[in-house]
């Protein structure tokens, strides 16, 4: 229904934030990625999701279009509704998230406050072969460090027009094959680019 909202950060915490979008103050709920994302900038835009209940309209607001879809992956489990997620992915960062479902790892989803044995298998079950599909794969012990110069260089091989699932598994075997190296995101775009 909506897709993003754009305008002027009138109020922001940790749990939410009210954007002045033409004079009309829209306050979207947000995870605490997205809240460090954008919590220095003036004005934003964020993609939102709108869950409609009986008793309530709530609108979610996302700094990414993945954090989004990771969402509404999340809220497509059985027994996770959008609070859940919402705690998910403020623990965990989407690549985490994304990385633990697809490595079986619900030891690792389980440590996020309220999710049980039996929520974080449901999770990894029912969306393991929906992220496999987007290209997601398992990488063990990225550094943060890593994550953020993948990021870089998975947003630049998408700008020179590969495919982004297939960027991200080049990306993930050029990691895997330089384990502890520490590649600037010149240098990883240019190994990722010799696997092409």
């Amino acid at each position: 229904m909506i897709a993003f909202i754009e305008g002027e950060i009138a109020e922001i915490t940790p749990a939410f934030i009210v954007i002045n979008c033409n004079g009309v103050g829209y306050m979207l709920h947000i995870s605490l990625n997205t809240y460090s994302a954008v919590q220095n900038l003036r004005t934003v835009k964020l993609h939102t999701e709108m869950i409609v209940r009986e008793d309530a309209h709530t609108l979610y607001g996302f700094a990414t279009a993945d954090e989004r879809t990771l969402f509404r992956y999340l809220i497509s489990v059985n027994g996770v509704g959008p609070n859940t997620a919402r705690v998910i992915l403020s623990s965990m960062t989407v690549d985490e998230v994304s990385q633990s479902i697809v490595g079986n790892n619900s030891a690792a989803l389980q440590a996020v406050k309220g999710i049980g044995a039996k929520t974080a298998q449901r999770i990894v079950l029912d969306l393991k072969d929906k992220l496999e599909k987007e290209g997601v794969s398992s990488v063990e012990n990225l550094a943060p460090a890593n994550n953020t110069i993948r990021q870089e260089a998975l947003s630049a091989l998408v700008m020179l027009g590969y495919n982004k699932a297939i960027a991200q598994k080049t990306l993930n075997q050029v990691l895997k094959n330089n384990p502890g190296s520490s590649m600037s995101v010149e240098q990883l775009i240019k190994e990722a680019l010799k696997y092409s």
